[in-house]
């Protein structure tokens, strides 16, 4: 998740000034830090070191994870269905399924009632190491499949209908297809943190020179850099319109300190069936005044 800067070959800068991930973290933030977790888990998932140590590069790691917690938890024990059936999450673009295993060691080993956990990911060899680790805990809520977040909406492998549907630095596109999902599927919450939006950047740059001529508008998107970082912000928006255009509740926030993460926009959606004429029109209309009609199939919304 978070990354953290590496010395430059020749580098003159101080020894005491070198990246903080080799150094463990104190002892007492340490153990404050693991609180509520499995400690084998941890070491498992490479969190920990063999000998139980936190580094400052791991932490940061588990501190993301951790504030993340705090959003799903209570969005867990608000989709608790009727008794019998099963509280139902897929976790997209899962990776190691860091996210699933913690929510499994904190919350779903202590719930009473039928629950399943999916996570997708489209690397085979992720999926495989995961399985292994998810048999040797114990761990017989979990599945994890090996497919693109495309091909999860149609898959038989899943059920008709999620409860919770998560997507963390779901690469570019995905996260609308994760959208996709969670729309298909009727899911009652959807948590977000979107990674490296090109679509809308790219589009940008294909109307730059017609944009410049039609508005000033398009100086906000002139230079490469404002681009990239304005068709970030505008996708982030799209993809909030269309969730309310569907009957969603938007809340928008920052995963942790911008010290931890630059990729840290966190997108938490609560369907509450709310009139959503007015964010779908918004949608086409910011489309259409940021010439971004090519992408209106993309942040599809019901018709107005």
């Amino acid at each position: 998740m978070a990354r953290t800067a590496s010395s430059r070959p020749g580098s003159s800068r101080p020894a005491s000034s070198r990246p903080a991930a080799a150094r463990p973290a104190p002892a007492g933030a340490a153990e404050s830090a693991l609180a509520g977790h499995s400690v084998e888990l941890l070491k498992a998932l490479h969190i920990l070191t063999r000998e139980g140590q936190l580094n400052q590069d791991s932490r940061r790691k588990l501190k993301q994870i951790q504030h993340l917690y705090q959003f799903i938890e209570p969005l867990l024990r608000e989709s608790t269905p009727a008794d019998g059936v099963p509280l139902t999450l897929v976790d997209h673009g899962a990776g190691k399924s860091y996210l699933g295993f913690i929510l499994y060691d904190l919350f779903f080993k202590q719930f009473e009632q039928p629950f399943k956990l999916w996570s997708i990911e489209t690397r085979p060899e992720l999926i495989e190491k995961s399985r292994e680790l998810a048999r040797s805990a114990g761990f017989a809520g979990m599945e994890f499949l090996n497919l693109s977040v495309a091909q999860a909406t149609t898959s038989p492998l899943l059920p008709e209908r999620i409860d919770v549907v998560t997507a963390l630095h779901a690469c570019n596109t995905a996260t609308d297809d994760a959208i996709d999902f969670a729309l298909a599927k009727r899911a009652q919450h959807v948590v977000l943190v979107p990674c490296c939006q090109a679509e809308v950047a790219a589009a940008f740059r294909q109307g730059k020179a017609d944009a410049l001529a039609r508005s000033s508008l398009a100086e906000l998107w002139r230079h490469p850099l404002h681009t990239r970082e304005f068709g970030s912000q505008v996708t982030n928006v799209l993809r909030c319109l269309r969730l309310q255009a569907h009957g969603y509740q938007i809340t928008v926030t920052e995963l942790v300190g911008w010290e931890h993460s630059m990729k840290n926009e966190l997108i938490i959606a609560t369907q509450k069936h709310q009139p959503g004429k007015a964010a779908a029109r918004r949608l086409n209309e910011m489309l259409d005044t940021l010439g971004l009609q090519v992408l209106r199939e993309r942040f599809a919304v019901p018709q107005t």
